[in-house]
């Protein structure tokens, strides 16, 4: 039963005489509020849009809106970089509506980085429209499109709201059914900017080249709109993605409400190896504190597992309800209806708490959350200030918590709030360069249009590449143009999400006699949470997997009631391709280059819910994951008199805690890079650190850390040393087999790496 319901004010005040909680909170801030600034309705702006604006209550802009409007009727496309909630779609809503009431014949396309995200501006829209009164026609366009509407979208559609993926497969190798809308694109908008970065923003470059490449051909040049959250480069990130010069947005006008951060530690459970209780149970603990104070909560955590096992945590405030749905998980892998389901319930209350991953960092309207929980630090600055701006919308106040994980990096963020409260967020970096991705998408454009033989390709030269697929007999030259031959549909094999180009479908057989469809998981991952045995949970039911079937990608679970989850190991092993450049460096040699990548899940665990303790464990059979990628690796000499185990050891705890700094100095997401360490690597048998990029040929990441290799292992020493534990822990070095000297061993090598030659 819920308690008397209370203010985020009175809670806190609640909280500061908590003798528990003050031990645990380290730090609270209270960033104040801020006015809105405003600007008059542009002279220009419809008659009926304005209607529609005053039905909603808005009798003026905020002054990035009208600078938006201003900026697109003079036909320059700019990029809207503003906070959560500071009304960015009205930067786009108004110009394409004003040139569409003005020209009936105009289209535009909106792209979406989600259907989700898709399908709730759709109905947003749709009621700005009716409120204008006007005959504007407006549809989503994806996989979930029924066959009979998808005619009248191609014909009829002013709008098309969709994204990359469907843009990428479903539109652009089909463009001659569309020839009204690439005939009349006024503008293409591009919505949360920031989340086009990586290998999924280096793919979606390519299909804007592609689209721009489509629409010269049917006589159009459409502006672009980009609106973004807060990252440190918009404009290039725009420039570079769609290739064409933007002007930027960048001082919103929007309120901002009061905002009070909480920085929590959890409590350390065993002194001697520094292992603090985890997180997920100080995030449940906390959660219900919320809960039973009625306050409406989003708490987000790193990985489809970890939100489930705390959905699993708190049905217990509602296991004697009959069909009280007030608790709910959120994760990719959802079915699109289950997911539609969840997001009205948030906006109508009738869900206080809600557990996702980075899902719903994205703007999916959820109404007026009051908290926000991080389970450990996002990655990134930028995906922090997008999860704490999904509470608190506009003047309200709202409550955030960062509740630190046992690694290197949350350690340093929860005893460093400046770092995460007073640093700019990182730049966000694409490499459209990467030449498995460019032969891609030249595949693609190839069989859209054929090319001449004086043609480029966005602002690539490309004739020898055509070249190269003619050899492989894809393209053939006539004596002007060079055509597509094969009879594969190039798109079709091409996923810009992920190095996987297939994803395992999860097939639920509990009833007997009866199958369905509950998810879906990329490859890679389904390696380490698929594999036979392994419990699968899907909003807080345990499944057990029976079968993988990897030929097949079909993984078939059944219900199961344990009290325990699993682990799984992924073994890597790395051999050098080919040396591009290397230098010497104090204590060893930096190299950068082309590397293989070998992946195996190796042994999962059974680990207990509660007690985290380790009750089981098995092997996993499963074929290796190969991989092309680049890398840098550091080699050094080995100490002398030292085992291979105890270098083994003090290897594995520095790879573990410069991998945690990597993201401080390269400015990307912790899951694009990874550090592998190799006590005798195969290329010279010298100790090896190699940093390398976690996607097929590589995005540029390791390439950075080439110059960085200094600054990187400064800060991991002096984060190791100046960590408080005796022997090495989780906070440090991570969790090792023998951690006696574990500690000691680990500065010993960073201290090598970083000594001068004699």
């Amino acid at each position: 039963m819920l308690s008397k319901k209370r203010t985020i004010s009175e809670l806190l005040n609640e909280w500061r005489y908590d003798e528990e909680l003050k031990e645990r909170i380290l730090h609270w801030q209270t960033l104040e509020g801020r006015e809105a600034k405003y600007a008059p309705f542009p002279e220009n702006l419809h008659p009926s849009l304005v209607k529609a604006l005053q039905a909603r209550g808005i009798e003026q802009l905020y002054t990035h809106q009208r600078q938006a409007f201003d900026y697109a009727m003079e036909g320059v496309s700019f990029t809207a970089v503003t906070p959560t909630a500071s009304g960015k779609s009205y930067c786009y809503h108004l110009p394409v509506l004003q040139k569409i009431v003005e020209d009936k014949n105009a289209r535009a396309i909106y792209l979406f980085p989600t259907k989700a995200l898709a399908q709730d501006q759709k109905n947003d829209l749709n009621e700005l429209i009716e409120q204008s009164g006007e005959e504007i026609l407006s549809y989503t366009y994806d996989g979930d499109t029924a066959p009979g509407i998808r005619q009248k979208v191609r014909k009829a559609g002013h709008i098309v709201m969709t994204n990359p993926d469907m843009l990428h497969s479903g539109i652009l190798p089909h463009h001659t059914k569309w020839v009204s809308l690439f005939e009349n694109l006024q503008y293409i908008v591009i919505d949360e900017l920031h989340t086009y970065k990586g290998v999924f923003g280096s793919h979606v470059a390519h299909v804007i080249r592609r689209l721009k490449r489509i629409c010269e051909f049917y006589g159009s040049n459409p502006i672009f709109i980009c609106t973004s959250a807060t990252i440190k480069n918009p404009k290039e990130l725009a420039e570079t993605l769609t290739n064409e010069s933007h002007a930027l947005i960048s001082d919103s006008g929007a309120p901002v409400g009061k905002k009070t951060f909480l920085f929590y530690n959890p409590p350390i459970v065993h002194k001697t190896f520094g292992v603090r209780r985890s997180a997920v149970l100080e995030v449940s603990d906390l959660a219900k504190r919320l809960y039973t104070a009625g306050i409406q909560t989003i708490i987000f955590a790193k990985s489809r597992v970890r939100v489930e096992m705390i959905v699993t945590y708190l049905k217990e405030l509602t296991r004697n309800k009959l069909l009280d749905e007030s608790v709910r998980g959120y994760r990719g892998g959802y079915l699109p209806s289950e997911r539609r389901v969840i997001e009205r319930g948030l906006r109508d209350g009738t869900i206080q708490t809600v557990v996702s991953t980075n899902a719903l960092e994205l703007g999916v309207d959820i109404g007026q959350l009051q908290a926000c929980i991080m389970t450990g630090y996002p990655g990134n600055i930028a995906s922090a200030w997008q999860q704490a701006g999904r509470a608190g919308r506009r003047q309200d106040e709202a409550l955030i918590i960062y509740v630190a994980q046992s690694a290197a990096l949350d350690q340093y963020v929860v005893n460093h709030p400046l770092f995460l409260l007073g640093s700019a967020p990182e730049e966000a970096r694409i490499y459209p360069e990467n030449m498995l991705i460019l032969m891609d998408h030249l595949k693609c454009a190839a069989f859209e249009l054929p090319f001449s033989a004086h043609d480029t390709y966005g602002e690539y030269e490309i004739q020898e590449l055509l070249e190269y697929l003619a050899e492989e007999g894809v393209v053939f030259k006539t004596s002007e143009k060079w055509h597509w031959m094969s009879d594969r549909f190039p798109a079709h094999d091409i996923s810009l999400r992920s190095a996987s180009q297939e994803n395992v479908v999860i097939i639920d057989m509990t009833v007997p006699g009866q199958t369905k469809v509950i998810g879906e998981m990329d490859r890679h991952s389904a390696m380490t949470l698929l594999h036979e045995e392994a419990i699968y949970l899907h909003q807080g039911t345990q499944f057990q997997v029976e079968k993988l079937d990897w030929d097949e990608k079909k993984a078939y679970v059944r219900e199961v009631d344990v009290d325990y989850y699993t682990d799984a190991n992924l073994a890597v092993e790395m051999k050098v391709l080919e040396e591009d450049r290397s230098r010497d460096y104090k204590g060893g040699m930096i190299s950068f280059g082309d590397v293989g990548l070998v992946a195996q899940a190796t042994l999962f665990k059974k680990i207990r819910f509660g007690t985290h303790d380790n009750i089981g464990s098995g092997p996993i059979y499963l074929p290796p994951d190969e991989m092309h990628t680049s890398s840098s690796w550091l080699s050094f000499s080995a100490p002398e008199k030292w085992s291979e185990a105890e270098l083994t050891d003090a290897m594995t705890g520095a790879a573990y805690a410069m991998n945690a700094f990597i993201p401080l100095f390269i400015q990307c997401d912790s899951s694009d890079v990874a550090v592998v360490p190799q006590v005798k690597a195969t290329h010279n048998e010298q100790p090896t650190f190699f940093v390398y990029d976690k996607y097929p040929g590589g995005i540029g990441l390791s390439e950075k850390v080439y110059e960085l290799w200094d600054e990187l292992l400064s800060r991991t020493q002096h984060h190791v040393a100046s960590c408080a534990c005796e022997s090495g822990c989780p906070s440090c070095i991570g969790a090792q087999d023998s951690l006696q000297q574990a500690k000691k061993k680990v500065l010993q090598v960073l201290a090598i790496l970083q000594a001068e030659n004699e």
